[in-house]
C-alpha cells in the first residue's frame, strides 16, 4: 500500500509486553507456563450448564441492551450483601463483554480529546492503551515494593493538572497481588472529591483474597457518587471465555456507557448472561473451593521463589506471584525470554506492567499445583547456571 490506512491513536500503541512470549510459547513443547491471567479451572458444572440449558431453551437472540434485568438485580442483590453498597438494577447497571468492554466504555464515555487519566503502575497491560484509544492521556505514576505496591496517595495528588478526568485503579491488583487498605482507598476518594474526578475501579479479582479484606470502593463514604465499579465472572467464577462483566455507577454516567455499547456491541452474549446469573445464585461453595485451591498454590509459589533466591513480594489478592529478579543480573525481558527458552518456564516481565515493574517477573499461580513444582525447580537450575 502506497501509505499508512491505520490512526495516528492505533499506530502509536505498545504492543503488548505479554504477547511475544505467548507467540513462542506456542512454537514450544514442554513449556510451563506461570504466563496466563487465567484460571486452570473449568467453569463450574452448574453454571456450565446454565449456559448450555439457555441454549437449549432457543435463547440465542439479544438481550436488553442493558443485560437481562433478572442478572442485574442478582448483581444489585450481590452487592448489596456483600458490600454494603446499593445500586439501581434499571438505570445504574450495563452488562457488558468482559470487565475489558466494560473499561472501554468508560473510558470512551468520559473522555474529551487530551483528558488525562492517572494510572498506577504496575497495572493490567490495558489500562493505558484504553485511555489512548479513547483519545485521553495516560498519566503513570509508579507504585513501588516500598509502598506494597499500593498507590501513594501524595504522588496521585501531584499528578493532578487541569486536564485530569479520572484515576484509574485495580485491586486486588493484577500483576502484583497487592489488595488496597482502607486507609488509602480512603485517601484516594478524598483526592477524588477535592478535585471532582471520577474512579474507575476495577474489582474483577474481588473475590480472590487470602489476608485482610477487600474494600468496594463505592462503599468509602463519599466515593459511589463519583465512582464507576468494574466487576465480572472471569477470574471469580473461571468463566474467561464467557465473556462477561458489568458496570455500576451514577445513572447518567451508566446512560453514556450504554450509549457506546448499544452500537458497538448490542448486548453481552444471552447464554453467558444465564450462566453468570446461576454463578450469582448458587456459586458460592465453587468460588470458595478455587479460592481455597489458589491459597495452596499461593503458599508453595511464593515460599519456594523465596528459597531459592528470588525474593517475592506478598501476594494478598488476585493469583499472581511478583518476584524481585534482580540478583540474577538480568532486567525483566532477558530473564523471562533466556528462562523461556533454556528452561521452557514462561513468565512475564514485570516491566509489560508499567513504570515499577522493571526487575520484577509476574508468575501466575493460576496453574495445577504439580506444574509449580515442576518451574520453581527448573527456575533454581535456571539460577545455578547464570
Amino acid at each position: 500500500m502506497s501509505k499508512n490506512y491505520l490512526s495516528q491513536r492505533v499506530a502509536g500503541l505498545k504492543p503488548s509486553g505479554i504477547r511475544k512470549f505467548f507467540d513462542i510459547i506456542a512454537t514450544m513443547p514442554d513449556v510451563i507456563s506461570l504466563g496466563i491471567g487465567e484460571p486452570d479451572f473449568v467453569t463450574p458444572k452448574p453454571i456450565l450448564q446454565a449456559g448450555v440449558q439457555s441454549l437449549q431453551r432457543g435463547e440465542t437472540g439479544y438481550t436488553s441492551n442493558s443485560g437481562t434485568l433478572a442478572l442485574r438485580e442478582a448483581l444489585a442483590e450481590h452487592l448489596q450483601l456483600k458490600y454494603g453498597v446499593s445500586y439501581q438494577p434499571l438505570s445504574e447497571m450495563v452488562v457488558t463483554v468482559g470487565v475489558s468492554e466494560a473499561l472501554y466504555l468508560a473510558m470512551t464515555a468520559l473522555l474529551d480529546p487530551g483528558d488525562e487519566v492517572i494510572v498506577p503502575t504496575p497495572c493490567f497491560v490495558a489500562y493505558q492503551a484504553e485511555v489512548e484509544l479513547a483519545g485521553g492521556v495516560a498519566v503513570e505514576i509508579a507504585s513501588t515494593v516500598d509502598e506494597n505496591f499500593m498507590l501513594n496517595p501524595a504522588k496521585v495528588e501531584a499528578a493532578i493538572t487541569d486536564k485530569t478526568k479520572a484515576i484509574l485503579i485495580g485491586y486486588p491488583n493484577n500483576p502484583t497481588g497487592a489488595v488496597a487498605s482502607r486507609e488509602v482507598l480512603t485517601e484516594v476518594a478524598r483526592i477524588a472529591e477535592q478535585h471532582d474526578l471520577i474512579v474507575i475501579s476495577d474489582e474483577i479479582y474481588d473475590r480472590l483474597v487470602y489476608a485482610g479484606e477487600h474494600i468496594c470502593f463505592p462503599t468509602i463514604p463519599g466515593a459511589k457518587e463519583r465512582t464507576i465499579l468494574l466487576g465480572g465472572f472471569s477470574k471469580d467464577y473461571a468463566m474467561t471465555g464467557w465473556r462477561v462483566g458489568y458496570a455500576a455507577g451514577p445513572a447518567e454516567i451508566i446512560a453514556g456507557m450504554l450509549r457506546v455499547h448499544q452500537y458497538t456491541i448490542m448486548s453481552a452474549p444471552t447464554m453467558a448472561q444465564a450462566a453468570a446469573l446461576e454463578a450469582l445464585q448458587h456459586g458460592e461453595e465453587h468460588v470458595i473451593a478455587m479460592r481455597d485451591e489458589y491459597n495452596r498454590r499461593r503458599r508453595l509459589i511464593v515460599d519456594g521463589l523465596n528459597e531459592i533466591g528470588l525474593p517475592t513480594f506478598e501476594p494478598n489478592g488476585a493469583f499472581y506471584a511478583f518476584p524481585n529478579i534482580e540478583a540474577a543480573g538480568l532486567d525483566g525481558d532477558t530473564f523471562a525470554t533466556r528462562l523461556l527458552q533454556e528452561k521452557q518456564v514462561a513468565v512475564v516481565p514485570g516491566a509489560a506492567f508499567g513504570p515499577g515493574g522493571e526487575g520484577f517477573v509476574r508468575c501466575s499461580y493460576a496453574t495445577q499445583y504439580e506444574k509449580i513444582e515442576q518451574a520453581l525447580e527448573r527456575i533454581y537450575q535456571f539460577l545455578r547456571g547464570l
